[in-house]
């Protein structure tokens, strides 16, 4: 049986959303409206799925929260909002989220989202740019994969993934890295190599190639 974590700080629309996850044979493990809890509750439950409220109570707010959890743990995050804008949509892509409600949550589609959840992991994640046995990029979405599960990116750290992959049979100049992330800042060696770095750790220290002087490529 699947594990659920549901995280609303409004109670009727958790106990609503609690009846639909166990009309569809999951068990919800907790119901959380803030940070801390979800985190607690997480670690001592080892939900399978976690249903992410993104403006709950609380100094972290549920990307925030979501970030924290898939690096702790395998799971999967379906986001819940009232708010459908483009930074919301895109905080939720750079994460691997497998899914984004907007509120009213519609039940048909929270349970397509729950069915495909547990689908999801029945089967390995694997992209169609093969790095090596351990891992592959999602070409479409630009999302890294290891060992069939997301690795949670940062924002920054998934354009730049995207702009790698854009130049995937060439050189990423300097120049167009910092245009691309930083068009309206001066650009800043120390934050561009700090950002290269945590990528690199991300794979692993591999595959991202430093080219003298001229730039970045991906290397596999």
């Amino acid at each position: 049986m699947k594990h659920v974590l549901i995280v609303e700080d409004e109670s009727l629309v958790a106990m609503e959303i609690s009846k639909t996850v166990q009309k569809q044979g999951f068990e919800v493990t907790g119901i959380c409206a803030d940070s801390d809890c979800a985190l607690k509750s997480a670690q001592k439950e080892q939900p399978n799925i976690v249903l992410m409220d993104i403006t709950i109570k609380g100094d972290k707010d549920g990307i925030k929260t979501a970030r924290l959890l898939l690096q702790k743990y395998r799971l999967q995050i379906i986001f819940l909002t009232a708010f459908a804008d483009e930074k919301h949509i895109q905080s939720a892509v750079s994460l691997g989220a497998l899914g984004y409600l907007t509120k009213p949550i519609r039940t048909a589609e929270l349970q397509a989202l729950l069915q495909m959840a547990g689908l999801e992991e029945k089967k390995e994640l694997r992209g169609d740019i093969i790095l090596d046995d351990r891992f592959s990029i999602d070409s479409t979405t630009a999302q890294l994969i290891k060992e069939g599960a997301y690795v949670p990116l940062t924002k920054k750290e998934h354009q730049l993934l995207k702009l790698l992959l854009e130049h995937k049979n060439g050189i990423l100049s300097i120049y167009e890295l910092e245009l691309s992330l930083w068009p309206d800042k001066v650009p800043n060696d120390s934050t561009r190599r700090s950002l290269i770095n945590r990528l690199r750790a991300k794979l692993d220290n591999r595959f991202l190639e430093t080219v003298h002087s001229e730039g970045y490529r991906l290397s596999f």
